[in-house]
This record gives structure tokens, C-alpha cells and sequence, in this order.
């Protein structure tokens, strides 16, 4: 359910000095674009999952379920055209995001999850599943 944490080593010294001033003043070059962020509580018979999505459509987003698996796609274009008198453009400005999370949804009852977008938030009700306790028998003997 957890993923490795990645880390940075700390153990600066004098001949390290002007290297970790670059890193730490340009950031990590290989730093992942930031994910949507998301809240999820325990309430009781469900958890609520709220994913903030602001700019979005309800029609640009899609919830998806496989194999136990939760997965929330997010994805936006849009295009602004000013043009002057003459057709040609003052501004032109495009811009496009698409994002994608994946949750592991195991003990959820997958068949009644609940969703609605409001104010750029998502949220997902996610019923526990009730366990399933062994039925006992009894075997008459002949």
C-alpha cells in the first residue's frame, strides 16, 4: 500500500559544499511533476476520498475500477485566440494538464462507490465491504 519514500543523503561536508549549494538552490532536477492532492477519512462504515481538481470539468474526469484498484484521470485543453482587426493574433495561449492517481481499494464494496465534483473537488464515497464470516456446518453422520 506504500511506496518507497525517496530520500537525500545529508551527510554534507567542506568538499561538498559548492555541489549541494547547486541542488539545493535549483532543486532537484529529476523531481516529479506534483500529483492532485488528495484527503481520505475513515467514517465509519466508508471512507471519503476528496481530490482537489480545480480548472476541471466533471467531464474531464474519469474514475475507473480494475482489479481492486482505484484509478482517477484527470485531463484539460484549452485554447484562447485574440486576434486583432486584421486576423492577426495579439495572444495566443494554450495550455493543457492531465493527471493520474491510482489507489488500492481493497475492502471497499467497489459495486456502490459514490462520486460528485463540486468547486474543483472531487469526492468519492467508498462503502468498507462487509467480511465475509465462514458459514460452520454440521455433517450428520449415517
Amino acid at each position: 500500500m506504500f511506496g518507497m519514500i525517496p530520500f537525500e543523503r545529508s551527510d554534507d561536508n567542506f568538499f561538498d559544499l559548492f555541489d549541494n549549494f547547486e541542488r539545493k538552490f535549483f532543486g532537484n532536477s529529476n523531481a516529479a511533476i506534483p500529483d492532485f492532492r488528495t484527503d481520505i477519512r475513515d467514517a465509519g462504515d466508508r471512507f471519503v476520498l476528496e481530490a482537489e481538481l480545480p480548472g476541471f470539468n466533471k467531464e474531464d474526469i474519469k474514475l475507473d475500477v480494475k482489479d481492486g484498484i482505484l484509478t482517477i484521470s484527470a485531463q484539460h485543453t484549452e485554447n484562447k485566440d485574440e486576434k486583432d482587426d486584421k486576423g492577426s493574433y495579439i495572444r495566443r495561449e494554450r495550455r493543457y494538464g492531465s493527471f493520474t492517481r491510482s489507489f488500492d481499494i481493497t475492502g471497499v464494496d467497489d459495486e456502490h462507490i459514490t462520486a460528485s465534483y463540486n468547486n474543483g473537488v472531487l469526492e468519492l464515497n467508498l462503502p468498507k465491504a462487509v467480511p465475509v464470516v465462514p458459514e460452520a456446518k454440521r455433517i450428520a453422520i449415517e
